[in-house]
C-alpha cells in the first residue's frame, strides 16, 4: 500500500477514534510508535507534510519501509497533535551529509564507531500550529521525546544522527541533548535552511544527559547547556518548564502511562516467527 500524506480531514478523525479506542489511557493525550504499514502511519505522514517544508517530507519516500512513527493524539479534539520520524540505518543525514560537510561516510562512520550498532536517523519531529506555545504544546513535544527514548530503548538502538536546523538545535540543546557536530562538521545549507548541522550522539548518553539538564535548571544558581531568550519573569517561567520539561522526558514520570509502542511490539513478534 503506498504511503499517503494527504489523509482528508474525515479519515483522520475515523482512524484516530480507532486508535484512542484500542489504546485506552487516561489523560488527555495518547503518544503512539507505529511501524510503516501501520494504518496510523499515514495519519503521522500527514502530520508531517504540515509542520515541516514540502520537499523535505517528499523526499522520505525512499526510507518508507525503514521508517518508525511517533504520533500523539488529542483526545479533546479527537485529532493528531504531533508527529515525528525516525529512519533506522542512518537514513538521509547519512546519505546526504557526507558530501555536503565534506567528509567521506567511511570517515564519519570511523569517527563515531557507526559500523557497530543500531542507528537512528532523527528525521522529523513537530507540532501542528495550533500547539506551538501553547501550554499543551509543551506536553505534546514532552511525548514526542519520550516516546522518542522508550522506543530506542526497546528497539536496541546504538547511535543517533540527524541534520538540524538552528531552531531544532537550539531546542534540543536547552532540553539537554547533547549532540556532536558530525566529525566536526559546521553549518551548511539545507531545504531552504542556511544553518543546517549534521550531529552525532550515542544513544546511551540522551536520558543521563537530559536528566543533568533538569536537574541544573532546576538549581536557579547553577548554569545550563542552550539558552532562554525570555528577561525578567518570563524568563523565570520558562526556566521553570524547561526544567520540569527535561526532568519528565528523562524520567517518563507523568508520561510513560500515556505511551504505547505498537510499531515495536508487532516487529519483536515478527523477529520470533
Amino acid at each position: 500500500m503506498a504511503a499517503a500524506y494527504d489523509l482528508p480531514e474525515p479519515v483522520i478523525r475515523g482512524l484516530t477514534a480507532m486508535a484512542l479506542a484500542a489504546h485506552p489511557t487516561s489523560g488527555r493525550f495518547l503518544a503512539l510508535a507505529v511501524g510503516p504499514r501501520d494504518l496510523m502511519a499515514d495519519v503521522a505522514r500527514t502530520v508531517e507534510r504540515k509542520v515541516v517544508e514540502r520537499s523535505a517530507a517528499a523526499g522520505h519516500d525512499a526510507y518508507e519501509s525503514s521508517s518508525l512513527f511517533f504520533l500523539v493524539i488529542d483526545r479533546q479534539t479527537g485529532m493528531p497533535a504531533g508527529a515525528g520520524r525516525v529512519i533506522e540505518g542512518g537514513g538521509r543525514t547519512l546519505d546526504d551529509a557526507p558530501e555536503r560537510i565534506g567528509t567521506d561516510l567511511s570517515a564519519v562512520a570511523e569517527e563515531h564507531g557507526l559500523h557497530d550498532g543500531k542507528i537512528w536517523d532523527v528525521a522529523t519531529f513537530g507540532l501542528l500550529s495550533a500547539y506551538r506555545g501553547a501550554k499543551a504544546g509543551l506536553t505534546v513535544r514532552s511525548l514526542l521525546y519520550r516516546t522518542f527514548l522508550n522506543a530506542g530503548r526497546r528497539a536496541g538502538v546504538r547511535h543517533v544522527v540527524a541534520m538540524l536546523n538552528h531552531r531544532a538545535q537550539r531546542n534540543l540543546a536547552l532540553l539537554g541533548v547533547r549532540f556532536v557536530p558530525m566529525a566536526g562538521s559546521g553549518d551548511f545549507e539545507y531545504h531552504g535552511s542556511p544553518a543546517t548541522r549534521a550531529v552525532y550522539m550515542p544513544f546511551a548518553e540522551l536520558q543521563p544527559s537530559i536528566a543533568e539538564q533538569g536537574d541544573r535548571l532546576g538549581r536557579f544558581r547553577s548554569s545550563y547547556a542552550g539558552e532562554i531568550r525570555a528577561r525578567g519573569l518570563r524568563r523565570l517561567f520558562t526556566r521553570r518548564a524547561a526544567a520540569r520539561v527535561s526532568a519528565q522526558v528523562a524520567t517518563g514520570e507523568g508520561l510513560d502511562e500515556h505511551i504505547k509502542l505498537p510499531g515495536l511490539e508487532r516487529r519483536r513478534l515478527l523477529s520470533r516467527r
